[in-house]
């Protein structure tokens, strides 16, 4: 975003033309009049909010394994569409700051997200709870160092392709970061929300059939359309920047080329509809809703158009805007895992002639590390929670792949407006609800694997993860409100 300036001249710019014919103190009112009117320019200037952006290609060359998929068997043979690494930043007429960003990619480790982090809070001064990361989960995405442990055992010059790769995406996250607070200017910041409806829960509903019991009203399951906007425009009026968010996998595509998917499509398609405006796509719950139809890249673009129609639909609408202060809170919470697998269960994983060998035998050596490096206390796990408040609006930010229960819960548990956001900060696993965990099936237990961690989640996590949120939400509105 570029800045704007406010100036108050050394003297007023009438007064030269008017002094031949008016009195001294005419002309004396007339200035102390302009230079009160610009006074009160810049007090606006200074009491309003302000927001930057940054963007970075983190597009990585052909070569790299991908991520997502378990059956993929060769790395990366190209570009089909360029990912990247956006940031938005914000400050309130307080100066209190802060930064979300969003990434294309299918995962980030708790490890990438720290250390970003760390620079930002020492370059800015900012606290560790004012920075969220998010990722898209988009499946044509790179395999980084310390991502999603149990797809394969990697080659070791595929390992050093991703070490190189991750080393690259923590300075472009940082610049990009960088970016948006060295650009913050006055700005007008709103929101809105809109729908669409092109995801389903997978749980529920054959995909094969998705399409046609959508069109019939008769899809099964939970759901949540919401298309949440926010938009910053600038003095002049013009949109500068979009978030947009939507609860859904981004699994249309499962090519072997780079591709941002239906989120990367509705980014490229609003930044091309408004030029100038810079579009940041953050994730919610969507952890067990599939968009439908999939595989085609014709399907990745209709889904992202039909996101870029919702949001142009809110910013047509009636958009809120965001007055008072930002506040932001974060904490981990203490999760378990209910077992350990035994040796002779990892042995027979890395001997077994079984269908997804090789992802069975990386689960087997992951947990088999893992057990070497921490012992028993790779049952325990610090999950973030993080939590905003951006004047009259709350946003709550979850680690992992966090199923739609949560959303929906925490929408009926809080008053006022929310948006619950996932893959955010660290996306170690699946993120069952109660009920999910007690059905089992891949959200619920087997999703694990390929995750490489020990066994499914001790019941209670629900519980003990709304009640942590809640608790942050609480404080961020009160800490906003002072």
């Amino acid at each position: 975003m570029s800045k704007t300036r406010s100036t108050v001249p050394a003297r007023p710019v009438f007064a030269g033309v008017l002094s031949p014919f008016l009195p001294a103190v005419f002309i004396g009112c007339i200035a102390l009049a302009l230079q009160l009117a610009a006074g009160s320019a810049l007090a606006a200037d200074s009491a309003s909010w302000r927001a930057g952006t940054g963007r970075a290609s983190i597009t990585p060359p052909a070569g790299l394994w991908m991520t997502g998929y378990a059956v993929r068997d060769r790395p990366a043979d190209g570009t089909a569409q360029e990912l990247w690494v956006k940031a938005l930043a914000v400050s309130d007429p307080a100066g209190n700051r802060g930064v979300i960003l969003t990434l294309d990619l299918c995962d980030v480790t708790r490890e990438v997200s720290d250390r970003v982090a760390a620079s930002l809070m020492t370059r800015f001064a900012i606290p560790r709870s004012a920075i969220i990361t998010n990722v898209s989960h988009t499946h044509c995405a790179p395999w980084m160092e310390g991502g999603i442990a149990g797809l394969r055992i990697f080659p070791p010059e595929g390992v050093a392709k991703a070490v190189e790769f991750r080393h690259q995406l923590e300075t472009k996250m940082v610049q990009a970061a960088a970016d948006a607070f060295e650009s913050l200017a006055p700005a007008t910041i709103s929101w809105g929300e809109d729908a669409a409806t092109f995801g389903f829960n997978r749980r529920e509903n054959p995909e094969a059939q998705a399409p046609a019991l959508r069109a019939a009203g008769k899809l099964k399951g939970p759901f949540d359309p919401r298309v949440p906007v926010l938009a910053v425009h600038g003095p002049d009026g013009a949109l500068r920047g979009l978030l947009v968010s939507y609860a859904c996998h981004n699994t249309t595509l499962s090519l072997y080329q780079w591709h941002g998917d239906y989120a990367g499509c509705a980014q490229a398609e609003l930044e091309k509809r408004h030029p100038g405006a810079t579009v940041l796509f953050a994730i919610g719950c969507g952890a067990d809703i599939n968009p439908a139809p999939r595989r085609e890249i014709a399907h990745a673009e209709q889904h992202g158009r039909d996101l870029a129609d919702a949001t142009d639909r809110a910013l047509r609408g009636t958009m809120k805007k965001v007055d008072g202060g930002f506040a932001s809170a974060f904490e981990d919470l203490t999760l378990t895992f209910a077992r350990i697998p035994t040796a002779a269960q990892l042995r027979e994983a890395m001997e077994k002639n079984q269908p997804n060998k090789e992802m069975h035998q990386a689960w087997s050596a992951a947990i088999t590390r893992q057990l070497k490096e921490k012992g028993d206390a790779i049952r325990f796990y610090q999950y973030p929670i993080q939590a905003w408040r951006l004047g009259n609006l709350s946003w709550v930010a979850l680690g992992g792949e966090v199923v739609i229960d949560y959303a929906l819960r925490l929408g009926r548990e809080m008053p006022g407006p929310l948006w619950v956001f996932g893959y955010s900060t660290d996306v170690m696993a699946y993120i069952p609800s109660e009920r999910v965990l007690k059905e089992g099936r891949y959200e619920g237990e087997t999703s694990m694997i390929p995750h490489g961690r020990p066994g499914p989640w001790t019941p209670g996590l629900e519980d003990k993860i709304v009640g942590k949120t809640v608790e942050l939400v609480a404080r961020t509105k009160q800490a906003a409100a002072r």
